[in-house]
C-alpha cells in the first residue's frame, strides 16, 4: 500500500485544496463503507438490503475517488470521465433506496424501474452535453434537467410520496430527509454542469462565478452519499429495535 500513496503525497501541494478534498473524500467514503458493512448483522433481514446498498454506494465512490485523486495529481484537471462513471453506478443505487424503504407500504417494481431509468437518463444526457457534444450543452442539459425534476416530482408529489404517506412514522420521516437530499444536496450537480459548459452558451455568465467545482463536487458527494446511508442506517436501527 505504501507504493500507492507515496507518489501522490510527494506531489501534493499544501495549497492544493482540490487534491485535499479528493483524498479526504476517498477516506471518508471507505470508512463509511466499512461502517455500513460491519453493521449488517444487527438489523432484521428486511432492512439489511437497504443498509447493504448504502455500503455499496460509498464503496463504489471510494474506489472511484482513489482513481480521481490519482488523475488530478497527474494532470491537474477535473476527472470528468471518472465522475460520470461513479455517478452512473451510485446515483441509480441512491434512487433504489427509495424503493427499498417504501416496500413496507407496497412499493412495486415499476417504481424501482422508473427511478433507475430517470437517473440513467439524467446522467447519460449530462455526460453527452459536458464531454461529448459540448457545442450542444444547453440541449443535453435540458434533457438532463427534465429527468432530474421528474425524480424530484416522483419523490415529493408522485407515487413515491403517496407510498411514504401511507407508510407514515419512521419511514415517512426518513423519506422526507432523503427528498431534501435530492432537492438541495443534488442541486450542486446541475450548477456544476452550467459552470463547466458555460463557454459559448447563452448561460455563459455562470463561467464568471469563480467556483471551484471539483471542491464543491467532492464535498457534495461525501455529504450526499454518506448522508443517504446514515438516514437508511438510522431507519433500520429504529425498525429493528
Amino acid at each position: 500500500m505504501t507504493n500507492l500513496f507515496l507518489p501522490l503525497v510527494a506531489k501534493m501541494d499544501p495549497t492544493d485544496y482540490v487534491g485535499f478534498t479528493f483524498f479526504v473524500g476517498c477516506m471518508a467514503m471507505m470508512a463509511a463503507s466499512a461502517f455500513f458493512f460491519l453493521s449488517l448483522n444487527q438489523f432484521d433481514k428486511k432492512w439489511r438490503t437497504s443498509v447493504l446498498v448504502s455500503g455499496l454506494i460509498t464503496f463504489i465512490a471510494a474506489v472511484h475517488y482513489f482513481y480521481m485523486r490519482d488523475y488530478w495529481a497527474s494532470n491537474m484537471e477535473s476527472p470528468t470521465f471518472f465522475r460520470y462513471v461513479d455517478w452512473i453506478l451510485t446515483v441509480p443505487l441512491m434512487c433504489v433506496e427509495f424503493y427499498l424503504i417504501l416496500k413496507v407500504a407496497g412499493a412495486k417494481k415499476s417504481l424501482l424501474t422508473k427511478m433507475i431509468v430517470l437517473s440513467v437518463i439524467m446522467l447519460v444526457t449530462g455526460y453527452l452535453g459536458e464531454a461529448v457534444y459540448a457545442g450542444q450543452a444547453a440541449l443535453w442539459g435540458f434533457f438532463s434537467a427534465v429527468a432530474y425534476f421528474a425524480i424530484v416530482y416522483e419523490i415529493w408529489l408522485g407515487g413515491a410520496a403517496k407510498l411514504a404517506n401511507e407508510a407514515g412514522g419512521d419511514v415517512l420521516a426518513a423519506h422526507k430527509v432523503l427528498c431534501w437530499f435530492v432537492l438541495v444536496g443534488w442541486i450542486i450537480y446541475p450548477l456544476g454542469y452550467l459552470v463547466g459548459t458555460a463557454d459559448g452558451q447563452w448561460y455563459s455568465s455562470f463561467a464568471n462565478l469563480g467556483l471551484d467545482m471539483d471542491v464543491l463536487y467532492n464535498i457534495a458527494d461525501a455529504i450526499n452519499k454518506i448522508g443517504f446511508g446514515l438516514v437508511i442506517y438510522a431507519l433500520a436501527c429504529k425498525k429493528t429495535a
